[in-house]
């Protein structure tokens, strides 16, 4: 079982506070630390009814984010969760997370989904109606970027004459699939990806991903990555419902604090969490 948690969707102060982030978790045992948010920031006004931090910002830069910790901490993976690949030129993420995973000596995973936001797409000149199709051929070609030093391909998507990064990761980077549990996104992430990170409570989701994978022809396994909120009933609780997660099949528990918890005590509950889950589950 890996233990990890998240930085906060919206960008941290300074600097300073992303550095002490990253490095109290690596010093406190921490497996992995995820980052979200958008490429893009719009009003706070702009969409009536959802919450202002899911589309206002600002965001920090994930592979930046990370670039920069990768050199101040040891142990801590980082995991993007989620990059919203569709966003993006397939090509250069590919780069950009094969030199992140050679810098951070082999500690990145990405985690990729899709986004609601149409004007978003709009500004990055990329179609919003083909975004599903696209991002599955993109995870096919980001594979063969991280596996042949040179790729010739021809998609619906992308053609590339025997062009690569000719520096591959020391092995392919792992890919999660962030993704509602609706049966297209599930079908999806059952067929292409590493992980699943789905958002809400998995339990009876996550048989139904493995008969997809099924469906799909793939054996074997896929990892999921589940969390739990370290919350005010004590470690008799989170532990609780850690050991139910991974009953249901979750290899990763991503620790988190109600909102009424900010600051150094939600640090402090975190790492009383990590500890109590360690004792418990290893």
């Amino acid at each position: 079982m890996k233990l990890g948690t998240s930085f906060p969707l919206i960008a941290l102060k300074d600097a300073g506070a992303v550095r002490d982030f990253g490095q109290t978790f690596d010093g406190a045992g921490f497996d992995y630390v995820t980052a979200a948010g958008h490429l893009l920031s719009t009003p706070a006004d702009r969409y009536e009814g959802r919450p202002p931090a899911t589309f206002a910002g600002p965001y920090i830069d994930p592979f930046v984010l990370f670039g920069y910790l990768s050199g101040l901490t040891t142990r801590l993976h980082f995991v993007t969760g989620i990059l919203i690949l569709p966003l993006y030129q397939t090509a250069v993420v590919a780069k950009q997370a094969a030199e992140l995973d050679f810098l951070s000596g082999g500690r990145f995973e990405m985690g990729v989904g899709m986004s609601w936001q149409e004007p978003e797409y709009q500004a990055l000149g990329q179609d919003i109606h083909t975004r599903g199709a696209r991002l599955a051929e993109q995870v096919e070609v980001l594979r063969l970027f991280w596996t042949q030093p040179f790729v010739t391909f021809k998609g619906k998507y992308h053609e590339i004459d025997n062009m690569g990064l000719n520096r591959l990761p020391a092995r392919p980077i792992p890919v999660w699939f962030g993704s509602t549990m609706e049966e297209r996104p599930m079908r999806r992430a059952a067929k292409l990806g590493d992980g699943w990170m789905p958002m809400g409570d998995p339990t009876d989701a996550f048989p139904q991903l493995k008969q997809y994978m099924a469906d799909a022809g793939r054996s074997g396994t896929i990892q999921l990555m589940a969390r739990v909120t370290a919350g005010e009933g004590g470690p008799d609780a989170w532990v609780s419902e850690a050991k139910r997660l991974q009953g249901v099949g979750a290899t990763h528990i991503t620790l988190g604090t109600p909102p009424d918890v900010a600051g150094d005590a939600a640090t402090k509950r975190l790492i009383e969490a990590k500890d109590a889950l360690m004792a418990a589950l290893g």
